[in-house]
């Protein structure tokens, strides 16, 4: 994983590990591997890992059970809101960005309009 400088790394992580669960890569209720093996796959120091799976403990996307380790929310609830919160996030960056190089929101939901529906065509 390429990292920003610009953001805590651990940040980083807990969007990645999040966009895993939202996609589906990572089923609810499902066993996260163990905080070294995360830390080896993301090439970052344990306590970082750990720091990580704290932050999405205290989000509530994963939750701990003392003898077998951490495990994705099994709420329903709790991925529906992360994946608006993700969303809206996206949008906001993406309508800023293209304000920036002249476009009005109007153009833009057009230009996604006729972009989508051409990703659709091909799909």
């Amino acid at each position: 994983m390429q990292f920003d400088n610009g953001l805590p790394i651990y940040l980083q992580i807990v969007k990645e590990m999040t966009l895993r669960a939202l996609s589906g890569a990572i089923e609810p209720g499902e066993k996260i591997p163990p905080v070294r093996e995360l830390a080896a796959e993301f090439g970052v120091n344990p306590n970082t890992m750990q720091r990580a799976m704290a932050e999405m403990e205290r989000e509530g996307l994963v939750y701990t059970e003392r003898t077998s380790g951490r495990f994705l929310t099994k709420e329903e609830g709790v991925l529906v809101e992360k994946r608006k919160s993700f969303a809206k996030e996206e949008t906001e960056k993406y309508l800023a960005y293209m304000k920036k190089i002249g476009f009005t929101t109007e153009e833009v939901a057009s230009y996604v309009k006729v972009v989508g529906e051409k990703g659709e065509e091909q799909a």
